[in-house]
C-alpha cells in the first residue's frame, strides 16, 4: 500500500494512493492514522487536486553516513569501521514539490539520494529477526548537505540540518523488498546519481539493530540509510528528482532566500 499525507481545504489527512497512471492517482481517505489499525473510508480524491505534504512528521531522523563504498572514496573518506550516526531535526523535513531553500551560510550545496525507513512502532533494542515488525514502510529521501560547511565545521549539525534540507516523500511504501532497489537522482533532467540498495556496506537490518541499541524510536521516525555515488552540486532554480524502484518520485526545486 502506498500511503500519502496530504492537505485539502485546509484539513490535513493519510490516504491510501490508487491507480497506476501517474495522471489518474486517487486518494482513499484513512480513518485515522497509520500507525495503528486504520479503515479506508471509501471517500476517494483526485491526487492532483490535493496538496502532498512529507509523509511523516518525525520526531527524530537518524541519518547514516558513508553507508556506501563509493560514496565514501569519492569524497576521500574510508568505509568506517561502526556505522556514522548523525540527526537531522524536525524542522530540516519537507514534502514532494516543496522548495529546498539555499542557506546563506553556504556556497557549496549538494544532493544525495538515499532510501528512507519510516518506522511504525515504538522500539528499542530490537532484534534482527523482529526488525521487519517495526518498520511501517519506505520512501525517498535527499539528504541535502552543506559540503563546505561539514567540511569546515567537522561535524555535520548545521551542514545537514539546517530548514528544508531533508525532503521525504511523495509516499510510504509500505509492501516493498528493500534489498536491491535501484536509486537514481538527476539535476534538471540529467542523471547525477545511480545505485542500488544492495550496495549498501549495512543492511537495514544492521543499522535498525545499531541505532535502536542506543535509543528508541517512535512512529513516524525515519532512517536514512545513506547515499550512493555521484553526490554533486545544486543550484538556485535547480530542480532535483530522487527516484527510488517500487515507490516514486521525490521532486524539488531550490531556491534563494527571500
Amino acid at each position: 500500500m502506498r500511503i500519502a499525507r496530504f492537505s485539502i481545504d485546509g484539513n490535513v489527512a493519510f490516504g491510501a494512493v490508487e491507480g497506476s497512471n501517474p495522471d489518474e492517482l486517487v486518494l482513499d481517505i484513512i480513518k485515522g492514522i497509520p500507525f495503528a489499525d486504520f479503515e479506508l473510508s471509501g471517500t476517494k480524491v483526485a491526487l492532483s487536486k490535493v496538496r502532498l505534504l512529507p509523509p511523516v512528521l518525525p520526531n527524530k531522523v537518524v541519518a547514516i553516513g558513508r553507508n556506501y563504498a563509493e560514496h565514501a572514496a569519492e569524497l576521500g573518506n574510508e568505509v568506517p569501521e561502526t556505522p556514522i550516526t548523525f540527526f537531522k531535526p524536525s524542522t530540516s523535513v519537507v514534502g514532494s514539490g516543496d522548495p529546498v531553500v539555499y542557506p546563506s551560510f553556504s556556497q557549496e550545496l549538494h544532493h544525495e539520494a538515499e532510501l528512507a525507513v519510516v518506522i511504525g512502532r515504538m522500539c528499542r533494542e530490537v532484534p534482527r529477526d523482529r526488525v521487519k515488525d517495526v518498520i511501517l514502510g519506505y520512501t525517498c529521501a535527499n539528504d541535502v548537505t552543506a559540503r563546505d560547511v561539514q567540511q569546515r565545521e567537522k561535524q555535520w549539525a548545521r551542514a545537514k540540518g539546517f530548514d528544508s534540507s531533508c525532503p521525504l516523500g511523495p509516499w510510504i511504501e509500505t509492501e516493498l523488498d528493500p534489498s536491491d532497489l535501484a536509486i537514481q537522482c538527476t539535476v534538471n533532467g540529467q542523471q547525477r546519481q545511480l545505485g542500488r540498495t544492495s550496495e549498501m556496506v549495512r543492511s537495514i537490518e544492521d543499522l535498525v539493530v545499531h541505532i535502536t541499541e542506543a535509543m528508541t524510536l517512535l512512529p513516524g521516525d525515519v532512517i536514512l540509510t545513506g547515499t550512493p555515488a555521484g553526490v554533486g552540486p545544486l543550484n538556485v532554480g535547480d530542480e532535483v528528482a530522487v527516484t527510488i524502484e517500487g515507490i516514486g518520485t521525490l521532486t524539488n526545486k531550490v531556491i534563494k532566500r527571500g
